[in-house]
């Protein structure tokens, strides 16, 4: 008998890529309320689902008492997923696609999954990644949007401490920027925008959208 991971068709989706405070949260829930070419759109933050999952009391349906502990330390050590791990983070991303009522020719933005090359290979049998969308930010820039909170998502935020934006953004240039070289050589539609201080949602998505030109 094949498992829900291996019947369903893969969902198309849009990667965010970008460093810690680039305003992937902010534009994915804004992506979710516009939608993109008349496509219903579901926002799947992978960083928000850990840490809804951690601030439980109990372990959610389907987690193991193991699993809701490694998730817990995952956050407050500021790791990523290993590939070890993918079953933890494909459960969470098939419960969420369930919860949505994700359906063709909806379209999936994925916010925080996949984070490393090995976490690409895991997705690709549940997602066709057909577009990644790379924010541009510098350093200097990421400071000041978290410290502006310039995308209205840092507010309940406790883990934007100088010392983990540091190690979020070496972890970014080290494991997660690859990914950029490695979608392109799969065949994915690569779009950048530089991002600043100032940038909005509405502002990022301007200068993306003209580019976004999907297969019928």
């Amino acid at each position: 008998m094949s498992s829900p991971a291996q019947s369903m068709k893969a969902a198309e989706a849009i990667l965010l890529i970008g460093p810690t405070g680039s305003g992937k949260t902010p534009l994915g829930s804004y992506i979710e309320e516009q939608g993109i070419s008349d496509r219903r759109c579901h926002h799947f933050d992978f960083g928000n689902e850990l840490r809804t999952i951690a601030g439980l009391n109990q372990p959610p349906h389907a987690f193991s008492l193991r699993e809701h502990r490694f998730i817990r330390d995952l956050l407050a050590k500021g790791l990523l997923l290993e590939n070890e791990h993918f079953p933890i983070a494909e459960k969470i991303l098939l419960n969420f696609l369930k919860s949505c009522g994700y359906q063709e020719p909806d379209l999936l933005i994925l916010n925080g999954l996949p984070r490393h090359a090995g976490q690409a290979r895991d997705m690709a049998r549940l997602v066709n990644l057909t577009h990644l969308l790379v924010l541009e930010c510098t350093a200097g820039s990421v400071c000041e949007r978290i410290e502006k909170n310039s995308g209205g998502d840092r507010t309940h935020r406790t883990d934007d401490s100088e010392e983990m934006i540091r190690k979020k953004l070496e972890t970014y240039q080290g494991r997660t920027a690859p990914l950029i070289r490695y979608y392109a050589d799969h065949g994915s539609t690569l779009v950048t925008v530089t991002v600043d201080a100032t940038s909005t949602p509405q502002t990022i998505t301007a200068a993306f959208a003209s580019h976004l030109i999907f297969r019928t």
